[in-house]
C-alpha cells in the first residue's frame, strides 16, 4: 500500500498491520495516546465492555479494569517495542515521535523507545488540577475477613484515612522522541524539512515554548510561563463518547512546534476519536490516523466532517502556508 492511499484518512485495522505498509522514511510526526494494557484496557479491548457501566464499580466515572498489575508494565514494553520499531522505520531523519503516558508506565514507554534507535528528547508534562482520586479505601476486605463484626469495625475506624496507595494525578507525561538526524540539523531541515523546533511558538504571556503545559487557569505564575489557553467546549463534540479524549490545544501546539510546513504528514496508529487527525487538519497539514475500533473511527471521521463546516479553522493557515511557499522558493 502506498502512503498516498492511507493520507487524509482514517484507516480502521490494526495498527502494526497497517504501520508495517507504510513507506520508509516518509512521516513527519507522530502523535499518539496508545492504550496502557491497564487490564481489560489493552489493544485487544472492545468498546461495548468498557462502555457497559455494568463493568464500572468502585469508582463509576472508570471504566473496568484500572487495578495495579505489574505484569502490565512488562507487557506493554514488549508490545510498545514493536511500535517503537515501526515508528522508527517510517519516520523521517529527524522526524519526532510524541507519545502520551500514563505515569506509572511512562518508564516502560520511554525505554521501549530508546531502546529501538529513537533518541529520548525531552518530556512534556500536560499539568492540571482537576482529577478524581483513585485510591480505594480497604472497608470492602475487611468486611470479607472472618472476625466478629466488632473486630471490623474496630479495624475500619483504625484505618479510616488509609487507602491504596494510589495518589490523585494530575500530570501526564508526554515523551518526546526523535529519529536521529541524517548529517547536522541545519542539513536535515534542509532535505527532509523536519527536524528543528519552532521556539516561535509562544506559551502563556509570550513566553519560550517549555516543557510544561496546561490548559487550566491555575494561578498568575503558572499562567504567565505554561497557558496554552483553554480549549472550547465543542472541540470534543456532543456525539464523542471516547474516554480519554486528547485536548487539541495540546496537540496543535506539539504538531506546530516541530512540523508547520505545508505537506507534513502526521500520523497517529492510535487515533481513538481523531484529535491528532482534527489538529493537523486545522493546520492545514496532512494526516493519518489507525484504529481498531470502528466505533472511534466513526467519532474521528465525524469530527473531520465537522472543521468542513467552519471555514474560519483554515483560512489563516492556508495564507500562512501560502507565504511558507513563496518563501521557500
Amino acid at each position: 500500500m502506498k502512503n498516498s492511499n492511507l493520507i487524509n484518512k482514517i484507516i480502521l485495522g490494526d495498527s502494526l498491520e497497517i504501520l508495517s505498509t507504510i513507506k520508509d522514511n516518509s512521516i513527519d510526526v507522530v502523535l499518539t495516546d496508545p492504550p496502557y494494557f491497564l487490564d481489560k484496557l489493552d489493544n485487544n479491548w472492545e468498546y461495548k465492555k468498557v462502555e457497559n457501566t455494568k463493568n464500572q464499580h468502585t469508582i463509576k466515572s472508570l471504566p473496568a479494569g484500572m487495578k495495579f498489575d505489574r505484569n502490565q508494565g512488562q507487557e506493554f514494553y514488549k508490545w510498545y517495542l514493536i511500535v517503537s520499531q515501526q515508528i522508527y522505520r517510517i519516520l523521517k531523519p529527524g522526524g519526532f515521535f510524541f507519545s502520551f503516558s500514563s505515569p506509572r508506565l511512562y518508564h516502560r514507554m520511554a525505554s521501549a523507545i530508546d531502546d529501538v534507535g529513537l533518541e529520548i528528547r525531552d518530556c512534556f508534562l500536560w499539568l492540571y488540577t482537576q482529577n478524581q482520586a483513585k485510591a480505594m479505601s480497604i472497608n470492602h476486605f475487611i468486611d470479607k475477613m472472618k472476625i466478629s463484626e466488632k473486630e471490623k469495625t474496630e479495624l475500619k475506624k483504625k484505618f479510616e484515612d488509609w487507602k491504596t496507595p494510589q495518589l490523585k494525578s494530575c500530570f501526564e507525561p508526554i515523551v518526546m522522541s526523535q529519529k536521529p538526524t541524517d548529517g547536522t540539523y541545519l542539513n536535515n531541515i534542509i532535505k527532509n524539512d523536519i527536524g528543528l523546533m519552532n521556539t516561535n511558538i509562544k506559551v502563556g504571556d509570550n513566553m519560550f515554548p517549555s516543557n510544561v503545559l496546561t490548559v487550566d487557569n491555575i494561578n498568575e505564575i503558572i499562567d504567565k510561563a505554561f497557558l496554552l489557553g483553554k480549549p472550547t467546549k465543542k472541540e470534543k463534540g456532543d456525539f464523542n463518547n471516547h474516554k480519554t479524549v486528547k485536548l487539541l490545544k495540546i496537540c496543535e501546539h506539539i504538531i506546530k512546534l516541530t512540523a508547520f510546513y505545508k505537506n507534513a504528514v502526521i500520523l497517529d496508529p492510535f487515533v481513538g476519536s481523531g484529535t491528532t487527525a482534527v489538529a493537523a487538519k486545522k493546520l492545514g497539514l496532512n494526516y493519518i490516523g489507525i484504529d481498531s475500533n470502528p466505533e472511534y473511527v466513526k467519532i474521528a471521521e465525524k469530527r473531520l466532517k465537522e472543521l468542513d463546516k467552519k471555514a474560519d479553522f483554515f483560512s489563516a493557515r492556508k495564507q500562512e502556508i501560502s507565504q511558507e511557499a513563496n518563501l521557500q522558493t
